[in-house]
């Protein structure tokens, strides 16, 4: 019986649940590798519209983006609680993205989200929806976020 637990246990994902506009999004916590106070952003030249720019972060250069103008939501509103979350990709370096707010952590397992069998929903940033009691998190597909940048920029 503990071994099924065991299992079970290991099954669970933690999310961070950060919000943009009035949604909760959650993002897988192998991906975060730090949630930092908004900054001042250097705009890039010619760079798509939806990378707001880069920051210095300890001496590190990490391009932004405003996951808000790539999923076509409007523009970003800065408040006190706006955070840049730091995602750190193996084979694609740190990349920044501006979220309105970072709510809290869940842990989810596979009972819990929903994945997307939908055609039409499967071509989002969306890989599923998640169930923490009676909120639903719309969980980000951290690579499509990613491999879109990229083809994008070619």
């Amino acid at each position: 019986m503990d071994e099924l637990m065991e299992v079970n246990e290991n099954n669970r994902i933690q999310y961070i649940v950060v919000l943009i506009g009035s949604e909760n999004y959650g993002i897988d916590i192998k991906y975060v590798d730090n949630i930092v106070r908004m900054q001042k952003i250097t705009r890039v030249p010619k760079a798509q519209q939806y990378f707001r720019g880069v920051i210095n972060l300890r001496g590190e250069i990490v391009p932004v983006m405003s996951v808000r103008r790539k999923m076509d939501l409007g523009d970003d509103e800065f408040t006190k609680d706006s955070r840049i979350i730091i995602l750190k990709i193996e084979e694609h370096g740190n990349l920044g993205i501006v979220v309105d707010a970072v709510r809290e952590v869940v842990t989810l397992g596979p009972d819990e989200i929903e994945h997307n069998n939908n055609r039409d929903v499967a071509n989002t940033f969306i890989n599923g929806i998640g169930k923490n009691g009676e909120q639903l998190i719309s969980l980000f597909d951290i690579n499509k976020i990613i491999e879109d940048k990229e083809s994008s920029s070619n």
